[in-house]
């Protein structure tokens, strides 16, 4: 027997409760209340991301490349940014991820599908997409419409790859997904160079012992590998350290010390990746007693 249109829409409105009243609901409802006015970082790195989840782009000299693509529900919000920071979405030709988790990855589909970009992810998350889907937690996004996708290259450690006219180097840290990536590379004011170091995953959320039982490490191997990526990155010359979510950098208060102190450059910092990965082998070893 079909539902009526009213039992339909009585469904719809419990689906929605359900997901607000899980610990994770809040962040996949209201997402424009976390919109942040897009702003240059650096020379040709910008900022276009919200303030939970972080999305970069470099103006490469020969299209856009893109870091990470925002979290799922939140698209319009990402190309709204932009467009306002002056740029075309429509010229994302790459987008790199940071790792496979649907906070991530929420503009991936729009970009593949209305501007050909290609995406490129950790070699062992895109081998999850298929073999372990569940561990994207894009189930978790409220909108079952929300699918995975195929990437158009993987990245494996040591790779060296071009963006017009950026060259990074990549290296493999696992720990929050198998498949997190870390990466190296030039930025320009045009006069001089910065090296940005970016690193794929922080949370602790995948190293939780029911999580690891669930998942099947139950020996919890990705507690040792976390704290072995943390140590293998660690003395990596960074002039810049670019956050996967806004916490990582302290990015909002840091944005707003450059609109209060016109000419200063807070994000312009030797000594930040060193700092917050030493604070994050801390908090590790803490957690694993």
């Amino acid at each position: 027997m079909c539902m009526s249109i009213k039992s339909e829409y009585q469904d719809y409105l419990e689906r929605q409760e359900k997901i607000k009243s899980k610990s994770t609901g809040k962040f996949w409802i209201n997402q424009e209340s976390r919109y942040v006015k897009p702003f240059q970082i650096y020379g040709n790195l910008y900022y276009v991301g919200d303030s939970w989840v972080c999305v970069h782009i470099v103006d490469t000299g020969d299209g856009l490349l893109m870091f990470d693509a925002g979290n799922c529900g939140a698209q319009a919000m990402l190309i709204q940014s932009i467009w306002e920071m002056g740029f075309n979405p429509a010229d994302v030709k790459w987008i790199i991820l940071s790792h496979g988790h649907a906070d991530h990855f929420g503009a991936v589909n729009f970009f593949k599908n209305m501007f050909g970009t290609k995406i490129y992810m950790g070699e062992p998350d895109v081998k999850a997409f298929h073999e372990r889907p569940e561990l994207a937690l894009v189930q978790e996004s409220g909108n079952c419409m929300d699918t995975l996708f195929d990437a158009d290259v993987a990245i494996k450690e040591g790779d060296v790859l071009t963006f017009g006219n950026t060259t990074i180097e990549f290296l493999l840290v696992p720990g929050h997904t198998k498949g997190c990536i870390a990466c190296f590379f030039d930025v320009t004011n045009g006069r001089e160079k910065k090296r940005v170091g970016y690193y794929g995953g922080f949370g602790f959320n995948t190293l939780q012992t029911d999580y690891l039982k669930q998942i099947g490490d139950t020996t919890f191997e990705a507690r040792k590998e976390y704290l072995n990526s943390l140590e293998k990155v660690r003395n990596q010359k960074v002039d810049l350290f670019m956050g996967n979510h806004t916490d990582n950098v302290d990015l909002l208060n840091k944005r707003q010390y450059m609109l209060e102190h016109p000419g200063e450059n807070p994000f312009l910092d030797g000594e930040a990746w060193k700092k917050y990965l030493d604070g994050k082998k801390k908090q590790l070893m803490e957690f694993l007693l």
